[in-house]
């Protein structure tokens, strides 16, 4: 008898993913998240959710000449209806955007 085995499971890399398209959000199958692999600024995709840095460094400008700057393993909140514009501050800035549910 043979014993047929199950398919091994598969991580998906996500700083890769980024790379595949460097200046826009890229979004994970089956779900709302989306990478980005900064090349200068990048659009802000007008949604509520957590922007995470996952390598390098960015800054989220925000209005009134505020900023955030996120390293690897930082993290902001950010809102559809408040302007945000994300920009690399290092060489190969991955973010990654998890959008509410």
């Amino acid at each position: 008898m043979t014993r047929t085995r199950p398919d091994v499971p598969h991580a998906l890399h996500l700083v890769r993913l980024a790379q595949s398209a460097p200046g826009e959000w890229v979004r994970l199958p089956g779900g709302d998240v989306r990478v980005l692999h900064l090349n200068g600024k990048a659009p802000q995709p007008g949604v509520d959710g957590w922007v995470v840095c996952l390598g390098g460094e960015a800054v989220i400008d925000l209005p009134l000449s505020n900023f955030v700057r996120l390293r690897p393993g930082e993290g902001y909140r950010v809102k559809a209806g408040e302007p945000w514009v994300p920009f690399d501050t290092r060489a190969g800035t991955v973010l990654m955007l998890v959008v509410d549910g």
